[in-house]
């Protein structure tokens, strides 16, 4: 385990804020079919994928005084079949300008393959890059983006946006199902993949450019369901209560 502090002093006014920050760094060994969680308050998930039979973790953990830092405590319980990762922030104070939580930035690398079970972060930035496993990540206030991922994915976002980035395709059968409450959301896929897609807003449009040119913004439209392609054995499902929803399409690698 590797462990980095830092200390960085602002200064604004006659006032001095001591912002710390200390790196944590491990490598834990985890089968390709084995599952993964994590829970976050605040801060940032980042997952990526990889061939290797390991996770490496490397969390940023951030504060505004060493007895906060030291408040915020890390579990991580790794077995060859199955990692978890939980995070407890301490008790935020209720007055003040000193109401200022903690945060905890997570860089993690799993094998593609991996479950990811449960992924839950309250307040930040979630990014899940090039995963074949099944995904199941829920994210209250930020931003949530899936990159590259060809395994079933339950997606969901509270207020902020969601986004779906396919550069490459693989033609294999998956299902991805996408829901925010308040926010917009997008999905860019290669003009050459073969999918099936549903989007549907409440409160708001839905662009589809996949459409034929005459077809496009006609008027606005709330829901479209159509198939893609000359195989659309993948299932790409995007709800939205209050918002827009953009389905374009990305180059191809």
């Amino acid at each position: 385990m590797l462990l980095v502090l830092a200390f960085f002093v602002t200064g604004c006014g006659s006032s001095i804020d001591r912002a710390v920050e200390q790196t944590i760094e491990q490598t834990h060994q985890i089968a390709p079919t084995g599952t993964f969680s994590i829970r976050n308050a605040v801060g940032a998930v980042r997952i990526y994928g990889s061939d290797a039979a390991e996770m490496k973790l490397k969390a940023t953990k951030k504060a505004w005084s060493t007895n906060q830092l030291k408040g915020i405590a890390l579990r991580v319980s790794a077995e060859l079949g199955s990692v978890s990762i939980e995070t407890t922030l301490p008790p935020q104070k209720t007055w003040g300008f000193s109401d200022r939580s903690g945060t905890v930035d997570y860089a993690i690398i799993i094998p593609r393959t991996v479950k990811i079970s449960r992924l839950e972060l309250g307040n930040g930035e979630v990014l899940i890059d090039g995963m074949h496993g099944d995904i199941r990540a829920n994210l209250v206030n930020g931003g949530l983006t899936a990159r590259n991922c060809f395994g079933n994915a339950q997606l969901s976002v509270a207020n902020g946006g969601l986004d779906l980035f396919f550069e490459r395709w693989e033609q294999r059968r998956f299902a991805v199902d996408a829901r925010i409450i308040s926010g917009n959301a997008r999905a860019f896929l290669p003009d050459k993949a073969s999918f099936h897609v549903v989007a549907e807003t409440v409160n708001g449009n839905v662009a589809n450019h996949f459409a034929p040119m005459e077809e496009r913004h006609p008027r606005r439209a709330s829901k479209i369901n159509m198939s893609i392609g000359p195989e659309p054995h993948s299932d790409i499902s995007i709800h939205a209560t209050d918002g827009d929803i953009e389905i374009a399409a990305a180059k191809s690698e």
